[in-house]
């Protein structure tokens, strides 16, 4: 199965070029590794091979996305598409943060408290 597209501009530097720019270091060896998986996979039912990747799609507005660990809150998804499938929209995803900027996202931000010289 082939990788077409990533939203991830780091992701696609590492798959690409096999640059670690834009992505963390600690976590650059299990993204090549299953980036490696995603290119090399036939079937996607290989996914459910890998427990310890903790493989699943995701529900509701996130349908048809699919979701590997990478670390405890970090995810590689991506969705796969086509009469001759192709994985596309390769993304890494901090659960944690985003979980926090959307309970967040319907209060006021804080006033600033910058003191102004005269």
């Amino acid at each position: 199965m082939k990788i077409r597209s990533f939203a991830h501009r780091g992701l696609k530097s590492l798959y690409e070029e096999d640059s670690s720019k834009g992505v963390s270091a600690d976590i650059v060896d299990k993204l090549r590794k299953l980036l490696a998986f995603l290119d090399n996979m036939q079937d996607p039912d290989e996914l459910l091979s890998l427990p310890t990747w903790r493989p699943h799609l995701l529900a509701g507005d996130r349908k048809g996305t699919w979701s590997l660990s990478v670390t405890r809150n970090r995810r590689l998804t991506f969705r796969i598409e086509g009469a001759d499938p192709e994985v596309c929209d390769v993304n890494l995803e901090d659960y944690h943060q985003d979980r926090r900027r959307n309970r967040y996202a319907h209060q006021k931000p804080a006033a600033s408290r910058r003191l102004h010289s005269h």
